[in-house]
């Protein structure tokens, strides 16, 4: 139908879906909670649009009738996906796992309020926890999950950073106040930026109620000015020393600025990651690898060519620099136990073939030696079904085969090395070798995702 002919009413819905389609990349992209400030607006924002279509005149037309109930669905259905995001149960999660953090916060900040830095072990092992924890968090490729996954890592990794920097800072000042005036004033203004790092903490982690952003960024801004305003010409010393005071508040400043960055897509869609295409390349040789080796039959060239290009991965795998983000740090260690697991199951093939050609040494050996490398054969065959495996934690296959792990620990838990060494450090390195299976299992069925 011609745009000029068109009822009025369904020019008026036109515009209002119109206006709504603006707000679908919000609402998608939403990654708060039913009680932030954005959240509100956009619910208002969207209720109001409802409440405009309630008041387009139908006029008894049934056209109208069913464009204004269209309209409305879309807005529903927006409004639903909005909650949805603000309550999903991985969303919940994460603010449960930033709340132990906050907690852990709160104990030490105060101390770097007054410019120390002294951390307690604890804490360390507490926040390296949580961050782990965080990674291990679901989002199933969901924008919102991944973007309030992605902003409550960084404010964490953040405070980390923040208290390394601080622990490995040297405790006294490169220059004493007698060098020249302006030393004293530099040596101030280090004193006012140390303490900046308790707030910077406080406000990153949402502890802080008498603290913005905005404040803290001109407090550090006004530093910048007093060091700027200082006269150092001819003295290179004192303009060095400045200089790196003029960094450390600048590195505040950047963490000022996470919020903003969380809001760009390339920040928190990890898939385009430089770091994590090389890591999927190097995992995709890897399947090529593993691929030839199951389908191989006492290939022992093969198994050293194959372990000689699995060694090669691990060396480019090391070569990946995920730099401060954590779940790139997990996509590297998850694909250097991968390529690991293939290494293993390669020594293991080739230390049963060499056992084969030494038929005689073998029956020379003690019961209880001949008992661990009979469980070790059977591991490998158990291994070579884990590699091809590609299923989750409800397929019988997967039962299975960790019912099969269960029994071989079980079972060299009863040999009695009856005080032979060899036969002890065997049936070690087989339980340690089994243990190894069932947690590369698990690791291999958790859903994990960048």
């Amino acid at each position: 139908m011609d745009m000029g002919n068109q009822h009025p009413s369904i020019k008026r819905l036109q515009e209002i879906q119109k206006e709504v389609k603006e707000f679908e990349p919000q609402v998608a992209a939403f990654s708060g909670l039913s009680g932030d400030r954005a959240y509100k607006k956009l619910e208002r924002s969207l209720t109001k649009q409802l409440f405009e279509i309630d008041s387009v005149d139908t006029e008894g037309r049934g056209d109208v009738q069913q464009a204004r109930k269209r309209a409305a669905q879309e807005i529903e259905r927006l409004l639903r996906e909005l909650e949805q995001n603000a309550n999903h149960p991985q969303r919940l999660e994460l603010e449960s796992i930033f709340k132990e953090a906050q907690t852990l916060v709160e104990h030490e900040v105060t101390g770097f309020y007054k410019g120390g830095n002294c951390i307690t072990e604890e804490f360390d092992e507490g926040i390296q926890d949580i961050i782990f924890r965080l990674t291990q968090v679901k989002t199933g490729g969901k924008p919102s999950l991944r973007k309030a996954r992605y902003r409550t890592l960084t404010k964490v990794c953040a405070v980390q950073e923040i208290i390394d920097h601080c622990a490995k800072q040297q405790p006294s000042l490169p220059l004493s106040s007698d060098a020249h005036p302006s030393v004293a004033k530099i040596n101030s203004v280090m004193c006012d930026a140390n303490k900046a790092k308790g707030t910077l903490i406080a406000v990153l982690m949402g502890v802080s109620s008498n603290e913005t952003c905005r404040h803290l960024s001109c407090v550090l801004t006004g530093l910048i000015a007093d060091l700027d305003a200082l006269d150092v010409c001819g003295r290179p010393e004192i303009r060095n020393y400045r200089k790196e005071v003029v960094e450390e508040i600048n590195k505040l400043q950047r963490f000022l600025d996470l919020d903003e960055e969380a809001d760009s897509t390339y920040a928190y869609d990890l898939a385009q990651n430089r770091c994590i295409l090389k890591i999927e390349e190097i995992r995709r040789k890897m399947k090529e690898i593993n691929s030839s080796l199951l389908k191989g039959d006492r290939a022992a060239d093969l198994y050293l060519k194959s372990k000689a290009e699995l060694q090669l991965l691990i060396a480019q795998l090391d070569e990946v620099s995920p730099g401060k983000n954590p779940c790139i740090r997990e996509a590297r260690r998850r694909a250097v136990i991968e390529v690991q697991t293939l290494i293993t199951y390669v020594d293991l093939k080739e230390a049963l073939v060499r056992r084969q050609v030494f038929v005689q040494q073998a029956e020379a050996e003690p019961p209880s030696h001949r008992a661990v490398w009979n469980i070790l054969e059977t591991l490998s065959q158990i291994l070579q079904e884990v590699l091809s495996f590609d299923g989750n934690r409800t397929d019988k296959n997967y039962m299975r085969l960790e019912e099969l792990l269960t029994k071989q620990l079980l079972a060299l838990d009863a040999i009695d090395p009856q005080g032979d060494e060899r036969s002890k450090a065997a049936r070690k390195q087989a339980v340690k070798l089994a243990q190894n299976i069932l947690y590369y299992l698990d690791m291999k069925t958790d859903e994990w995702e960048y």
